[in-house]
């Protein structure tokens, strides 16, 4: 047999999407190529490797198997690669993380600098939501995680990052109703909600409860930026942390509403199980983490200041 690596991902991908457009998609091939590589290699086996059943494509029981051998194979590749590097003296080795939803908006700036000093790294990133992050902390399948409310059931360390502050948000002609901070106006404003087990979603029923304020329910929406669009649209107002809306708030398509109680704070932490044995991956960048939060904070997150009620 003569397969190559090259075939070995490409196939991998086709396992992953069940599809030659979205692999070829995301591995930035043209579709065409993506197929003749199939091709090439499900010639070198007897049984498919895939199906095709309406214009649905299957991955076989041998064609999954296939798979998994040929992750075992790329892993030990990528080990080869990443032992190379470090007998050069470069730091190498994979930094996996898994990343709730809005943390897309402070993660990257706590990356960026890291990963640019240190070519060698492969950074493998999960943005998904809270359970699915909580279930990878709890399955010690990555490096780190990071969370805006601490999973009060797992034994985890932390370090705070940065502050995440959430606010009473609508659209540009939202505030002209509300006055003098008037909590009991809050029931009279539809509102839109993330999902059940999101954290802003707790957030949200947290402060009803504790202020014994009912809401007309407008709608539930699976991310944050289908609640910001939402809210622009002025279908209604939501929650909101101010982290993932500087450019709405300077460009004037979404306000902060004056309310009593906010905003509600928390914080942004990046947290690992308790005793875990960290690579030396993990260890550099949790010492960078450490060395550097404060100056990333003022450099990249200062503006966050700027919006007090």
């Amino acid at each position: 047999m003569h397969y190559t690596l090259h075939q070995l991902q490409i196939f991998l991908k086709i396992a992953e999407t069940k599809s030659i457009t979205k692999a070829a998609e995301e591995l930035n091939l043209t579709q065409p190529a993506v197929s003749i590589q199939l091709k090439k290699l499900q010639d070198q086996f007897d049984i498919p490797l895939t199906e095709v059943i309406g214009r649905q494509l299957y991955v076989t029981h041998f064609g999954a198997e296939i798979a998994i051998t040929a992750q075992k194979v790329l892993d030990e590749v990528a080990t080869i690669n990443y032992k190379s590097k470090t007998f050069q003296g470069i730091l190498s080795g994979k930094l996996t993380l898994s990343v709730v939803s809005t943390g897309k908006y402070v993660m990257p700036y706590f990356l960026s600098d890291f990963l640019n000093q240190n070519k060698g790294i492969d950074l493998v990133m999960d943005v998904t939501n809270k359970s699915r992050v909580v279930k990878s902390l709890e399955n010690n399948e990555i490096d780190f995680a990071l969370v805006s409310i601490l999973p009060d059931d797992i034994q985890l360390q932390s370090e705070n990052l940065l502050e995440n502050k959430l606010y009473f948000i609508g659209n540009h002609n939202a505030s002209s109703g509300v006055q003098n901070n008037n909590i009991d106006m809050f029931q009279d404003f539809p509102l839109i909600f993330r999902e059940e087990g999101s954290a802003t979603r707790l957030v949200m029923e947290n402060y009803l409860h504790r202020n014994g304020l009912q809401s007309i329910k407008k709608m539930q929406l699976t991310s944050n930026e289908a609640v910001k669009q939402a809210v622009i649209a002025g279908i209604g107002y939501s929650i909101m942390p101010i982290i993932g809306l500087k450019n709405e708030l300077e460009n004037g398509n979404l306000k902060i509403i004056p309310m009593k109680g906010f905003p509600i704070q928390s914080n942004w932490h990046l947290v690992w199980l308790k005793n875990k044995s960290m690579s030396p991956v993990a260890e550099a960048y949790l010492k960078y983490i450490r060395q550097e939060k404060s100056n990333l904070r003022n450099t990249y997150f200062s503006w966050i200041d700027n919006y007090t009620i």
